[in-house]
């Protein structure tokens, strides 16, 4: 008899708690790696993995987990926790934060700040990305970071407007704040991930240069791949001299739609 994975999200605590119950090894793992890769796609602060209902039927496949993890710092910037039932060794191998139960995860975690996070669903319409640059400029003011406004303008007009012109499905524009740094992150529908190729793109062409205007002002950015779509995300730190630079340049023009 196949295993199987079940899992049940808790959107009701601070933070998300993701409960699993079943055998993890190779053939559930990725549907543990599915399941989580959902919630970070709603770009929470911190995940609570609750896994004392599952049992470890391939050492290996803990290494999910850890995978998972690395993700998560990339984009959202998110912490994970887990909480394990006794102390098997292979969850040591996740390098997580292991607790005995989501309540002492969540107080490990410490408060959630939610208002340093801000969303907007969109239609994929003309307009769309004028939202986008208005959610972007209002939160740049809440966060006191005014000198991201114009990159980050930038970079989510890109992202909406790719969505608009190639995915064509409704969307979720993402922001949050991590320090100096600002997340801009777009979901949609389409499991079309624009390529990135670094070469310049000839001045001839209709379209095109959107990733090497997020490549040229922010500090990271890449994209996660779900199973009803994508995320495509981008970081952006107010101390970066290139971007700096580069808003004197006026290429903020590049902003459209």
């Amino acid at each position: 008899m196949p295993s199987e994975v079940r899992h049940q999200v808790d959107g009701g605590q601070p933070y998300p708690v993701v409960r699993l119950a079943g055998v993890l090894d190779a053939s559930t793992a990725p549907s543990v790696r599915a399941a989580l890769l959902d919630v970070l796609a709603g770009q929470p602060e911190a995940v609570v993995v609750d896994a004392r209902d599952l049992t470890v039927g391939e050492p290996p496949a803990v290494g999910v987990l850890g995978e998972i993890a690395r993700h998560a710092a990339e984009w959202p910037g998110c912490r994970l926790a887990l909480c394990i039932a006794g102390d098997d060794l292979a969850w040591r191998n996740t390098g997580l934060a292991l607790c005995p139960s989501p309540a002492d995860a969540v107080a490990a975690l410490g408060r959630p700040a939610p208002d340093h996070f801000l969303s907007i669903a969109l239609d994929p319409v003309v307009g769309a990305a004028r939202r986008s640059r208005e959610l972007v400029t209002e939160a740049c003011a809440r966060w006191e970071l005014p000198g991201l406004a114009g990159p980050a303008c930038i970079v989510v007009t890109e992202m909406v407007n790719n969505v608009v012109a190639h995915a064509r499905t409704p969307m979720t524009v993402l922001l949050g704040r991590h320090g100096d740094e600002m997340a801009v992150a777009v979901r949609d529908r389409s499991a079309y991930v624009p390529r990135f190729s670094g070469s310049p793109v000839p001045v001839t062409s209709h379209g095109g240069r959107g990733l090497l205007l997020i490549d040229a002002v922010a500090r990271r950015w890449g994209s996660l791949a779900l199973t009803d779509g994508k995320v495509v995300w981008a970081m952006l730190d107010g101390d970066d001299e290139e971007a700096t630079e580069l808003r004197g340049t006026g290429v903020t023009g590049h902003a459209r739609g």
